[in-house]
């Protein structure tokens, strides 16, 4: 978490390899990053399915990609369409999907190639209030099943309470005239499922927004 423009995002991407650090060193599981591969997974806000493929082609494309067996790669599919509740519509192109259905054939597609760690940029961010909010349960019935680490960018201090062990809250960076840094780690320590109007759930929430808003420029924790 952190005010725009303090890298949440541009972080994210040099995990995924997609841009590339101007100093130090990024390492997934002891091995340095120097561009995308298999074990890191990235969802994007927009989806990004291919319109043309159906939600199993989707899904297969990774593996097909790797050129793994068509039994490999058959079973895979039926298993994540299965995982994520879409099997009745595995036939059924992007364009006739919600879009949390779409969302969730991005998350299927990610794990067809069993990442080691799953990267979501505000992958719920365009959804209505009560899609978010089954999103999330699905997303925690996921990572129970399969057990990714999860690199999760929200703007939503809620969403990050309810989903996360450990928030980093991010400050700076180069919109706002200082190198972005790590301003703080909150450990959330709440049982799964959580319940938003329970008192210490609450309390959390007014520490981080609290931290949030320490670490925003004035014009913008002010607007």
């Amino acid at each position: 978490m952190g005010a725009s423009g303090c890298g949440k995002s541009t972080l994210l991407r040099m995990v995924a390899g997609f841009e590339t650090p101007t100093a130090g060193t990024l390492t997934c599981q002891g091995e340095e990053i120097t561009g995308p591969g298999p074990d890191r997974g990235m969802v994007f806000q927009d989806y990004g399915l291919f319109p043309w493929l159906t939600v199993a082609e989707n899904v297969g494309w990774g593996p097909r990609e790797r050129r793994l067996s068509k039994q490999d790669i058959r079973e895979r599919v039926e298993r994540l369409v299965s995982l994520v509740g879409l099997s009745a519509f595995a036939d059924q192109f992007p364009g006739q999907l919600s879009g949390g259905m779409q969302q969730r054939v991005a998350i299927a597609r990610v794990l067809a190639n069993d990442p080691a760690v799953l990267l979501m940029d505000e992958p719920f961010g365009a959804l209505d209030a009560l899609t978010r909010e089954l999103m999330q349960r699905e997303l925690h019935r996921i990572w129970r099943e399969l057990s990714p680490a999860v690199l999760f960018v929200t703007h939503s201090v809620e969403e990050a309470l309810v989903l996360a062990d450990r928030v980093v809250v991010l400050s700076g960076g180069p919109a706002h005239g200082v190198p972005g840094y790590v301003r703080s780690v909150l450990d959330v320590g709440l049982e799964h499922p959580r319940d938003v109007t329970e008192p210490r759930f609450n309390a959390l929430k007014r520490e981080l927004l609290a931290l949030v808003v320490a670490g925003a420029p004035e014009q913008e924790a002010c607007a």
